[in-house]
């Protein structure tokens, strides 16, 4: 274990240093190019986003993008692990079937399909100046069902793990339709509460932190290395998004981490009862997609809004909270219940 641990805590350190260094270089390559974010002035149904243009003109043409450097970092490190593993440093390296092949494979692919949604930001394409929500719907439905698939029918996983409540419960051909429908619903989520600095950063880190602490317990050390390196690259960009933000994560990046995350949770499903400590630790985006998914079908059914603004967090703002206020109290919020999952996580011990 000692081994193991000095492996991920070298990888880590290595990924926080290469990250700070190339940060500044980054946001100064996006200004020259000018790849900056554009405000959307419709909503993803198309109706005017006045509110919302309003509350977020100031951000207008911050550098995006981020996802590049947090993609070069991973491969970096996956390739130093395999050249490492090629000289007999190590016996092993991170592109591993039997634990990061399917994170790291669904990681890459997801952000094929979101990059094309930052370059039509940038270059202020269509009315909605990103990928309308068909294109992104087919999207999420083609690479859900192909992770569904993946567990059902290659690795014959059939079961959600409710412990200790309970127990193991198997959900035979229902299972792939579940995580179709989990999956879709939690890369939503997380896209949803961005657009406030720090917000989806904080988030992120301990959703990853929590499943860190689970891949390392359940003994998947290579998981847990991939987990960390991300872990890190968000920690350095921290010191870049915060108020106000010199470069924001964007969707390419929020989608594709968690896909990750997706794939993440129903790799640990296999061996620990991760659902309940997932559930608590996703509250926050719970509640932002519930709020969001209201508005929308209050618009399309009733033709008026529920909220003057959703989700959650954006009515807040719209009840003239301040930004940094409503991030801190989310931060604050979101660290109590990382702790009590990682309490729940720690039990099977």
């Amino acid at each position: 274990m000692l081994n193991n641990l000095v492996l991920i805590l070298s990888f880590t350190l290595a990924t926080f240093v290469g990250a700070m260094i190339l940060y500044p270089l980054y946001i100064k390559l996006l200004r020259k190019l000018k790849a900056g974010k554009t405000i959307r002035s419709n909503t993803a149904t198309w109706e005017k986003s006045e509110i919302f243009a309003k509350l977020h003109e100031h951000k207008a043409w911050t550098p995006t993008m981020w996802w590049w450097l947090f993609l070069v970092m991973m491969i970096v490190m996956v390739l130093i692990s395999w050249v490492s593993h090629k000289l007999w440093w190590t016996n092993y390296y991170l592109w591993n079937r039997q634990e990061t092949y399917i994170i790291l494979f669904w990681f890459f692919s997801m952000w094929l399909i979101w990059l094309v949604d930052d370059i039509l930001n940038i270059l202020n394409v269509w009315k909605v100046k990103w990928l309308n929500m068909r294109a992104k719907m087919f999207g999420l439905i083609l690479f859900s069902g192909w992770i569904s698939y993946w567990f059902y029918h290659v690795l014959w996983i059939d079961y959600i793990n409710l412990a200790p409540v309970f127990g193991v419960i198997h959900l035979w051909r229902w299972f792939p339709i579940l995580t179709f429908i989990a999956t879709i619903f939690i890369v939503n989520a997380v896209n949803i509460t961005d657009w406030l600095d720090w917000l989806a950063w904080w988030l992120n880190v301990f959703v990853l932190l929590t499943f860190a602490v689970a891949l390392f317990i359940s003994q998947r050390y290579l998981a847990t290395t991939v987990l960390w390196i991300c872990i890190a690259t968000l920690v350095a960009f921290m010191f870049f998004n915060i108020n106000p933000a010199k470069i924001f994560m964007w969707d390419s990046g929020a989608f594709a981490l968690w896909w990750l995350i997706a794939a993440t949770a129903y790799l640990l499903n296999m061996k620990i009862w991760i659902f309940i400590p997932a559930c608590i630790v996703f509250i926050i985006f719970i509640i932002d997609l519930c709020t969001s998914g209201l508005q929308m079908f209050r618009k399309k059914v009733f033709h008026h809004k529920l909220f003057p603004i959703a989700p959650f967090h954006h009515y807040l703002e719209y009840r003239w909270i301040k930004e940094y206020t409503i991030v801190m109290y989310m931060r604050l919020i979101q660290t109590i219940l990382t702790v009590t999952a990682i309490i729940i996580v720690l039990i099977q011990l």
